[in-house]
């Protein structure tokens, strides 16, 4: 029988933030302090999204709302990318993006705190945008996944297939 094993991924759910994304929008709506500012809230391309708003104050409550929609539906804010507000015409834009996968630099990263930790008989291999973790004992996968829980890599970490 194999080796128990446990892939180290970054992915967020697109259902979940599209709702963010559109309780946002409505909520921007219909909140007093943001009538008159044009402020809106848009997906763009499969994973950016843009925020536009007359002044640059209420660009930025826009972006800050979406961020308290994200954290209500368990998006983790390391998966979120925003930039600074940019005027554009006379409107303030706020181009951001939803991060997936791994980066390698981020998972050698990874790879090289869990060989530093010295597990014994535990390998992480890098395949893709993931990383794949197997050991001979389940107990070591588990301490593995608590550490990777505690460090700070930047990313939203998820841990799938367990075996």
């Amino acid at each position: 029988m194999a080796d128990p094993s446990f892939d180290v991924v970054s992915k967020i759910d697109r259902q979940e933030a599209d709702n963010a994304l559109n309780q946002a929008a409505k909520e921007l709506s219909q909140r007093f302090d943001f009538r008159g500012v044009n402020a809106s809230i848009d997906w763009s391309g499969e994973l950016g999204v843009v925020i536009k708003a007359d002044t640059e104050e209420r660009a930025a409550a826009a972006l800050e709302v979406f961020k308290e929609k994200l954290i209500k539906r368990q998006i983790s804010l390391k998966s979120l990318d925003a930039g600074e507000p940019k005027q554009s015409g006379k409107q303030y834009v706020i181009t951001s993006s939803l991060k997936q996968g791994i980066e390698s630099e981020v998972a050698k990263k990874i790879a090289k705190t869990i060989r530093d930790e010295g597990f014994k008989g535990v390998q992480a291999q890098i395949q893709g945008e993931q990383l794949r973790v197997s050991g001979k004992k389940r107990d070591d996968l588990q301490a593995i996944q608590a550490l990777l829980r505690a460090g700070d890599f930047g990313v939203a970490l998820q841990f799938d297939n367990y075996r």
